[in-house]
């Protein structure tokens, strides 16, 4: 009697574990299906019929092209004295530029890339006297490196600044955001929208689900480190990988992104 108890409980062990590897590869299948099509369609959300050319205030959101230097919903070029690629570079490049004027400033441009942040520590140490302001014209790129890039400015006391003509989008604001002083001209544009996850199509979905909320939060906690609202984060959160949403002034004042704006 005991062995046939054995033997029923064996069965009923053996037929819960088919099922749950049963459940488990028809989930993993259907998520490949998801992520696949995601691939196949939009790619991670967006509006086709978003308008182009410059943004107004309630008119704030266009798409998102991280190759083009110049988008089209930018009203003035960038000053003589900065030097600016057909296309942005794909990582980020430093050197120090002469504002006239304002003076010297280090300036950033390109796409920020894994090991930017490495790269960018090395070219600090590099000058015999670092300017103060650091200049940006990026369209994001790695979030983490971008954390990584900021913390190492604000240990260094640097400013930084937006001049007319550039761009800071996407992960480039939590560049600028580590600036002791923030200042960005009306003429510049500022953008955020929702990070970009790319989570394999086969990973279960509480583990993926896990995953972007633990870079919220370590976006919540940087901002928060900086002195920035985190607020902001409602800007990102809103607007689909493939958008961008340009900050207008009284946003960038509002969440303490930037702390002057210039004519």
């Amino acid at each position: 009697m005991f062995s046939e108890r054995l033997d029923t409980s064996r069965i009923t062990i053996q037929r819960s574990l088919k099922w749950v590897l049963v459940a488990q590869a028809i989930l993993a299948a259907l998520l490949v299906l998801s992520h696949l099509q995601a691939q196949w369609t939009s790619g991670g959300g967006g509006n086709d019929a978003l308008p182009s050319g410059p943004t107004t205030p309630g008119d704030q959101v266009r798409h998102y092209d991280p190759s083009r230097s110049f988008p089209d919903f930018m009203r003035t070029p960038a000053p003589s004295t900065v030097k600016i690629p057909g296309d942005m570079p794909p990582r980020l490049q430093f050197e120090v530029i002469d504002r006239g004027e304002l003076g010297e400033a280090i300036f950033l441009k390109g796409r920020i890339s894994s090991g930017d942040a490495e790269r960018f520590t090395s070219f600090l140490a590099s000058l015999e006297e670092a300017p103060k302001v650091v200049s940006l014209h990026s369209p994001g790129g790695n979030v983490s490196e971008a954390f990584e890039i900021g913390r190492s400015l604000r240990a260094a006391e640097l400013d930084t600044t937006m001049l007319p003509g550039l761009v800071c989008l996407s992960s480039c604001p939590y560049i600028f955001a580590a600036g002791v002083n923030r200042s960005a001209s009306k003429d510049a544009a500022v953008g955020m929208h929702q990070h970009y996850y790319d989570t394999p199509g086969y990973m279960p979905v509480f583990l993926a689900v896990e995953e972007i909320q633990y870079g919220q939060g370590e976006t919540m906690e940087y901002l928060i480190e900086m002195g920035i609202d985190p607020g902001l984060m409602v800007h990102s959160l809103n607007t689909p990988p493939k958008e961008i949403y340009i900050l207008v002034e009284d946003e960038l004042l509002g969440t303490r992104l930037a702390t002057e704006i210039l004519d």
